[in-house]
């Protein structure tokens, strides 16, 4: 076994702990807003490790532009999802609201409703 094949092996396990964190995180957390978070950040994170150990692997320019174009989509696309989820959960009343230690949202919903008043 060569160290690149060691390596690669290393990292793809570390993609798996991160996952397996990731989905333990989603089954045990309390509430929606910290199970967005254990999915997403480990979820990216372990991504990254598992595309790095392809591009290791594999090393040419199509591995790497497409890897570098599959990190970028993710970079982009999660945050953006988990942002909507949070919200749409928050609206929806699946939050624990005991759990927040400060509420902007709902701060910034009662000034809006303030600012429109009650005719709009």
């Amino acid at each position: 076994m060569t160290p690149a094949e060691f390596g690669v092996g290393a990292l793809i396990l570390l993609s798996g702990f991160l996952s397996m964190a990731a989905g333990v995180g989603v089954l045990r957390f309390p509430d929606v807003l910290t199970r967005l978070h254990a999915g997403t950040k480990p979820q990216v994170l372990g991504l990254a490790v598992v595309l790095l150990a392809i591009v290791l692997r594999v090393p040419t320019w199509g591995v790497l532009t497409t890897v570098v174009l599959i990190m970028a989509f993710q970079l982009l696309t999660q945050p953006m999802t988990a942002h909507m989820l949070g919200r749409s959960a928050y609206r929806s009343d699946h939050v624990r609201f005991d759990l927040l230690i400060e509420d902007d949202l709902g701060r910034d919903i009662a000034e809006h409703d303030r600012e429109s008043g009650p005719g709009r």
